[in-house]
Parts: C-alpha cells; sequence; structure tokens
C-alpha cells in the first residue's frame, strides 16, 4: 500500500437533513482549521433554531416507520454500514487528522474502535427480547417488551468524530429511534461522510439527521419537544448544563464529563513497561483523550527511578503533521487550545510544581504555523494545585508522590473526577484491593487506557457521568428504549362484575 491520501476538500461543510446536504437557514460560518498549518481548510455553516427544527421534523416523520421495521431487518442495513465503514476506514481517518491533528495510525484506531461499536449494533435484537410470565394471575399473563424513544440526539466532541457518535447512533438506530447528530464545529467533516454512508447502506431518509454549529444548535434539541432523549460527551460544566437543562425539559440525559485520570505505579512494577504506558498514555494524540492518564502516582522510591526516564521519552517525541509516518505526536486541535494548555503549564510553575520538560514554544520545522505544543513533564505536584485538580486535555503529565499503597488509593478517591484510572504492579493482591476499591467507573490493572468493548459500555464516576447508564453495550440499549409491560387476560364469557379490590395472584 502506497502512502494514505491526506484529506484536501475545500468545500463548505453543510448539515444532514431528510437525505441530502443542506446549507440551512443560516449565515454563520466558521473556520475548521488545519491544526498541522495553522491554516483554515474549510468553512462549516453553524446552525439556527430553525434548522434543528427541520432536522427535528425530518426524524419525526420518518421514526414510526423505521421504528416498525422487524430489528432484524434494522440490523441488516446496519451490516452494510458495517461494511461501508471497512471499506472507507483510511479515508475517514485522513479527515480526522486533517482536522484534529491526531497521528493517522491512532485516527485509524479510533475509526476501528467505532466500528466495533457497530458490530455491537448488529446484535441488538437479541437485546430488545422481552420476558414473559404465563398465568401472572388466573387467566392473566403479563410480558415486557422494550420500544423506541422517538427522536433522540447526540452531541458530540471534537477529539473522537467518528468513535464518539458511533458510541450513540449505531444502537440508538438499531432500537428503532431517529437520530440527530450534533458533531463538533472543529472537526465536523466525518459526520457528513458516516450520513452518506448510512444512505448509501439503505437506512431510509431521515432517520438519520446531522445539525453542524454551536451553543444555538444544542440549545435547540434540548428545548424541542420532540427530542426524547440527549446524549453528550465532552467537558464536565458542559455535561451538567446539559443534564440540569434537558431534565428540566423533561428528556433522558447521558451526559459524560471531564477527567483527570490517575496511573499507580508500585515499587514492584515493571518499569519499562510502566514508562511504555505513561508516555504513549499521556502523550498520545496530544493529551486530548478524555481516557488519557494526566496524573502518575508514583509509590515509595520508584518516583526517583521513573521520572529521569519519562523526561528523556518526553524530549524524545517525534512531533509533527500527524500524515507523516514517524511521526507520534501531532499537534493541538486549536490555536485557542493550545494557549490555554500552555497557560496550565505558566500556572504550575507559579504554583511552585517542579518543570522536568517544558513544551512550550514548540516550532515545527516546515509547519511553522501549526498549533504545536512539546509534550511538558511536571514532578513533586501536590494535590492542592489547580495543574492537578483541574482537566487540562493536553500532553501534561504531573506526578505527584505517595508513601504507599493505602496514600496512593486516597489519592485517587479523593479527586472529583471519576473517568479512569490505572495500577502498575506485579502483586496479585494489591491488583485486585485497587480494583475493588478505588472510586473510579473505568480500571485497567497494567493496563493504562481501559477503554471498554463494544459489549460492555464507556462511563465513569462522580463528576465524570451526570445520569444512569453509561454509553454503549447493553447500557446503552437500555437507555435508547423504554419498558413497557403488558397484562392480558381474555374474558371466558362469565361475568364477575366490577373488581374494587387491588387484584392479586392469590
Amino acid at each position: 500500500m502506497g502512502a494514505p491520501q491526506a484529506f484536501t476538500d475545500e468545500r463548505e461543510i453543510a448539515h444532514w437533513i431528510a437525505g441530502r446536504r443542506e446549507s440551512g437557514q443560516g449565515t454563520r460560518t466558521q473556520p475548521v482549521w488545519n491544526p498541522a498549518t495553522g491554516q483554515a481548510a474549510r468553512q462549516v455553516r453553524l446552525a439556527e433554531t430553525a434548522d434543528v427544527a427541520a432536522a427535528v421534523a425530518a426524524a419525526k416523520a420518518a421514526q414510526p416507520a423505521w421504528g416498525d421495521t422487524p430489528p432484524i431487518r434494522r440490523a441488516r442495513v446496519l451490516n452494510a454500514f458495517l461494511a461501508l465503514l471497512n471499506r472507507h476506514r483510511d479515508r475517514l481517518a485522513a479527515m480526522i487528522t486533517a482536522e484534529h491533528g491526531k497521528v493517522f495510525s491512532d485516527a485509524q484506531g479510533e475509526v476501528t474502535r467505532g466500528i466495533d461499536i457497530v458490530e455491537f449494533a448488529c446484535g441488538v435484537p437479541q437485546l430488545l427480547k422481552g420476558q414473559f410470565s404465563d398465568q401472572a394471575s388466573t387467566g392473566i399473563d403479563n410480558w415486557t417488551l422494550r420500544q423506541p424513544l422517538g427522536v433522540v440526539a447526540g452531541v458530540t466532541p471534537f477529539n473522537f468524530p467518528c468513535m464518539v457518535p458511533c458510541w450513540m447512533f449505531p444502537v440508538a438506530l438499531a432500537c428503532g429511534n431517529a437520530f440527530i447528530l450534533k458533531p463538533s464545529e472543529r472537526d465536523p467533516s466525518a459526520s457528513l461522510l458516516m450520513a452518506e454512508l448510512l444512505q448509501e447502506a439503505g437506512l431510509p431518509d431521515g432517520v438519520f439527521n446531522v445539525v453542524q454549529g454551536d451553543k444555538v444548535a444544542v440549545d435547540a434539541l434540548l428545548a424541542h419537544p420532540d427530542v426524547a432523549a440527549l446524549s453528550f460527551v465532552g467537558s464536565t460544566p458542559i455535561a451538567r448544563y446539559l443534564y440540569e437543562t434537558g431534565a428540566h425539559h423533561g428528556k433522558r440525559v447521558q451526559a459524560l464529563g471531564g477527567a483527570k485520570n490517575h496511573m499507580v505505579v508500585m515499587p514492584d512494577a515493571d518499569l519499562d513497561q510502566a514508562v511504555d504506558a505513561l508516555i504513549g498514555s499521556a502523550y498520545g494524540s496530544a493529551g486530548e483523550r478524555c481516557m488519557a492518564i494526566s496524573v502518575a502516582v508514583l509509590v515509595g522510591d520508584v518516583g526517583d527511578r521513573i521520572v529521569p526516564r519519562l523526561a528523556e521519552r518526553a524530549r524524545a517525541l517525534k512531533i509533527g503533521n500527524g500524515m507523516q509516518a514517524d511521526v507520534e505526536m501531532g499537534p493541538i486541535v486549536t490555536r485557542e487550545a493550545r494557549d490555554r494548555i500552555e497557560g496550565y503549564i505558566a500556572l504550575g510553575v507559579e504554583e511552585g510544581a517542579q518543570l522536568v520538560v517544558d513544551g512550550r514554544g514548540l516550532k515545527v520545522p516546515g509547519h511553522e504555523g501549526g498549533f504545536f505544543t512539546g509534550g511538558t513533564l511536571f514532578d513533586h505536584v501536590t494535590p492542592s494545585m489547580r495543574i492537578y485538580r483541574e482537566e487540562i486535555f493536553g500532553p501534561v503529565l504531573v506526578c505527584v508522590r505517595a508513601r504507599d499503597f493505602a496514600e496512593a488509593l486516597a489519592l485517587v478517591n479523593a479527586h472529583d473526577y471519576g473517568n479512569g484510572v490505572a495500577c502498575f504492579t506485579g502483586d496479585g493482591g494489591v491488583a485486585r484491593e485497587f480494583a475493588r476499591r478505588v472510586q473510579v467507573g473505568m480500571v485497567g490493572i497494567n493496563v493504562p487506557i481501559p477503554v471498554p468493548m463494544a459489549w460492555h459500555g464507556f462511563g465513569g464516576w462522580k463528576k465524570s457521568l451526570f445520569g444512569d447508564m453509561h454509553a454503549y453495550g447493553e447500557e446503552g440499549v437500555r437507555f435508547y428504549t423504554r419498558q413497557k409491560s403488558v397484562m392480558q387476560r381474555w374474558p371466558d364469557g362469565t361475568a364477575k362484575g366490577a373488581e374494587f379490590a387491588m387484584p392479586t395472584a392469590r
């Protein structure tokens, strides 16, 4: 195979409503940047409330027939979509690299993890089966079934423009809902390609719609009475806002928030493995992952042994355009995001943390205008510092020292976020105790980024999740359906008159 082809389409990115591209009612646009060059590559049209209303109307009109389609036939459409995703994997990955900046191999991995969810969704008919009780009472049978909610929506982040939408819409569609996607306006091209592939797979027009935009579009989705549920992945302040606002409007909301993922390194850990894990998980995708490790909790004497090795590796990172095969870390998604990250580095210095490796001010030859910053490493960070408490969402790894396992565990459990966590150790007893006692939703033992497989579901604890159900897996099926209980009796012709007592099985 030759080198991957870069994505260079200059067309304006529009909405997808009722099976076709639509410019919409609004005139507002926003540049979509190539973060490796610092140049505006294309424009995205931002939706107004009327555009959201048009998408909801299209979804509402299409959903009843789709919901009445036998689940196995819905699954066949998704199976055709699955084949098309596999065929266009590299095309999607190139779009992601061009607009997000992550290296091409990482973008390929993102698409593959999205494909995993589509594969799971093809088997959703098995999970839509109800339960039946014969003779629940004399002459009465009782059964339950799961039915779609109707029109549902998803608001997704810039860091995974393919994978995170795939956490939502394949399961929602398999359950019989119509779906409206509001992708990030920073890297929106992948959303339209997926819409086109769904149409090619045989999905009826209107069942899947895309509205590009900003807070105007999100608020319109939250307020629209015909949107029954909304899924979200992003920062904790926005997750809380969507959860509270959605509840105010009577919607079911699943809002995944921010993270400050810790990795505990015990003195008996394999240090080669631990160093590799920290470098890959802290600096991969420039740290712009909700499952990135951003805190290393170094127990006992392991800190003095591991920090010099981390520093050497952080300084040696190959940083550049993500389409270059030898690059390990690409640029930050926008100039504003880079400036915010570098502002946190300055804050860490002010707070008294030891700046071991400073990534600020990096210039990549040939890409001097790109939004680059280097891998940054802090040591001797304390829990009172903002660089420890707050989500930086960039290639900044902070190291905290702990005397023993108990102190390390208490440190993790005291943090506001509870998305992901890891423990590296050679002791099975420590590993078991950590997995049972840690107050975090996703746990890795000698695995730095424990993203669950498609059939298990994704979700954190504490301020990392607002709502009752995790994303995808069986939890996703429950989120996108509601249970109906049916009790049935066929009269035998013997009139018994009115019954005023509560019916029982006795």
